[in-house]
C-alpha cells in the first residue's frame, strides 16, 4: 500500500494547498480522493472574492497522476469527500471509476443547491457512475469512509490503515487547519455550510477515531503549515 499526497494548486494570500489523494491499495487497486479545481483554471481562474486561484500545468490531477505513472483510466475508486468545486473539479475525466459519495451530499447538490451549480457539468457529466453510501463504509480493507458532516452537509474523510506508518486520517474539509481540531474550541468559517452542532461533532468524531486507532498522522484539508512538512507526490507514504 502507498498513500501519495498530491498537491493540486494553491489559493492565495497563504499558500493554502487545494488537495487530492492517490492510494494504491494491495491488489493493484487504485483509490483517488477529489480531483481539485477544474482544469481550465490552468489559463482562466475563477477567483473566489478576495483570493487568487494558482494552479500550473504541473499541478493538475492529471500531470501529478502521471508523476506517478498512473493515467485517469487507472482510477479504480473515486472518493468525493464533498462537491465544493475545489474537490470536484474534474470528476469528469474518470468515467472508468466508481465515485463514491455520502447519499446526503450528493441528493443536496443533485436538486440544484446553488452552491455545487457552478461545477455540476463536471461533477454531474453523464458519464459518470456514482455509489451513495450512508454513513461510515469499508470501501476495501484498509479504507474506510468516515461520515463528517458539517462543512457541508454530507462531507466524508477517509481512514487509510499503513503496513509502515500506521493508520492515517484524510481529513479534508472536515478540520481544514490544524487550528481547527479541537471541537470545543474551533471556528466557525464562511465556507461551513451546516450548522454549528454538526460541525463540532464531526471535529470531535476525528479526534475520537484518531485516538481510538492511536493515528500516525492526521492530514487537514488545507493547511499550508503542515502541508510543507508533509511528503508529497511522488513521494509516499507506505
Amino acid at each position: 500500500m502507498r498513500l501519495y499526497l498530491l498537491n493540486l494548486g494553491t489559493i492565495q494570500p497563504g499558500d493554502v494547498p487545494v488537495a487530492g489523494y492517490l492510494i494504491q491499495m494491495d491488489g493493484g487497486i487504485n483509490v483517488l480522493v477529489d480531483t481539485g479545481f477544474p482544469r481550465s483554471f490552468v489559463n482562466d481562474p475563477q477567483n473566489p472574492p478576495g483570493m487568487t486561484v494558482r494552479i500550473r500545468p504541473e499541478e493538475t490531477v492529471v500531470a501529478r497522476l502521471a508523476s506517478i505513472g498512473l493515467e485517469p483510466s487507472d482510477i479504480d475508486y473515486l472518493v468525493c469527500s464533498h462537491l465544493d468545486d475545489d474537490h470536484s473539479g474534474n470528476h469528469d475525466l474518470f468515467i472508468n471509476a466508481e465515485l463514491i459519495v455520502q447519499r446526503e451530499q450528493y441528493e443536496l447538490a443533485k436538486n440544484g443547491h446553488e452552491r455545487f451549480a457552478a461545477n455540476r457539468d463536471i461533477w454531474d457529466h453523464p458519464s459518470l457512475r456514482y455509489r451513495m453510501v450512508d454513513g461510515d463504509v469499508e470501501l476495501v480493507p484498509g479504507l474506510e469512509l468516515l461520515e463528517t458532516s458539517g462543512h457541508v452537509p454530507g462531507h466524508q474523510s477517509v481512514l487509510v490503515r499503513l503496513p509502515e506508518t500506521g493508520t492515517v486520517i484524510l481529513a479534508a474539509d472536515a478540520i481544514m487547519h490544524s487550528s481547527m481540531a479541537d471541537a470545543k474550541t474551533r471556528e466557525m468559517f464562511v465556507t461551513d455550510m451546516d450548522d454549528e452542532k454538526r460541525i463540532r461533532a464531526s471535529t470531535q468524531k476525528i479526534a475520537d477515531v484518531a485516538s481510538r486507532e492511536g493515528a500516525a498522522l492526521v492530514v487537514y484539508g488545507h493547511d499550508s503549515e503542515q502541508w510543507a512538512g508533509l511528503r508529497q507526490a511522488p513521494a509516499f507514504y507506505q
